[in-house]
């Protein structure tokens, strides 16, 4: 009863949070895109390299530090036989990967090497995912508490940012390739993708195939690119019009804003993590096997 209690206080905390930007904007224009503004917050330029702080990268530093600070300091404390509440996060996360995406979806050979990485992007993008809904003061407007000058509280996902889910799907890309060259050489490579068709079609169909292969760098960014993008913009938006349409008519939102909310958190965080790394597992695997 008591765990209820605070799951519901948590969810209208973080409902409260997030209607702070929006009502120090109910006076002004709404503009929900400031939401996802990158405006950096400390410039770091090298040359041509831009390097500067901003909210992705703060969320992506997030990220990194729960992968490679926390999660390390739950396993040096050695694994229990009776096991607390992170070591069975982590046992339940490594035994998901791995049954349900890397046993699926890479072969047996290539299993001991590909496994990591796999395991690696899928807990990289769902952590992230996840994170990108715990309200932080990232928000494009100010004052909404105060005076201060601080942003004020908000949402941000930095995989709703095409930069980093493109940045994500090059690595994957590379990766396909170099591991199909060196399990077949470049020729027999390619002699992969010639299809078992008629002399006659076979250009035409190889070219396809080449052209279905650039395509998935495409549909792996974009996917996960437009399902963080739209669900945060559907949680934000809904806020916003509780506020700026005020009166009772706009408390019709505040159940949208909530459903939208435990929608993206329970549901797409993670299963978008899942479909990222299960598909470059795929398309690892099928690199590797023998020619088709």
């Amino acid at each position: 009863m008591n765990r209820a209690r605070l799951r519901a206080a948590s969810v209208a905390a973080t409902v409260g949070l997030l209607l702070i930007p929006a009502i120090a904007s109910a006076n002004t224009k709404f503009d929900p895109s400031t939401e996802f503004s990158v405006n950096p917050y400390l410039n770091l330029k090298i040359g041509p390299i831009d390097l500067s702080i901003n909210k992705a990268v703060i969320y992506l530093l997030i990220t990194t530090a729960i992968l490679c600070v926390l999660v390390p300091l739950i396993v040096r404390r050695g694994l229990k036989p009776r096991p607390g509440k992170g070591q069975n996060v982590i046992e339940l996360a490594y035994e998901f990967a791995e049954t349900q995406i890397g046993r699926v979806s890479l072969p047996a050979k290539a299993f001991p090497t590909w496994f990591p990485y796999i395991a690696t992007l899928f807990l990289f993008i769902a952590i992230n995912n996840i994170i990108s809904f715990v309200p932080l003061p990232i928000s494009g407007e100010h004052g909404g508490l105060s005076a201060s000058s601080l942003p004020d509280f908000g949402l941000y996902a930095a995989t709703a940012n095409i930069n980093v889910t493109l940045a994500l799907t090059i690595v994957t890309f590379l990766i396909t390739h170099i591991v199909g060259v060196r399990a077949h050489g470049a020729w027999g490579y390619l002699k992969t993708m010639e299809p078992d068709a008629p002399r006659a079609l076979k250009p035409f169909i190889f070219g396809i195939e080449i052209v279905s292969q650039l395509l998935r760098l495409v549909s792996l960014s974009v996917r996960l690119f437009a399902n963080m993008l739209a669900g945060h913009l559907l949680i934000i938006m809904a806020a916003g019009f509780a506020v700026l349409v005020g009166s009772y008519v706009g408390l019709v939102a505040i159940p949208f804003a909530l459903f939208f909310y435990v929608l993206e958190w329970v549901l797409v965080a993670g299963l978008q993590g899942f479909i990222f790394a299960l598909l470059s597992g795929i398309y690892i695997g099928y690199a590797i096997e023998a020619p088709h």
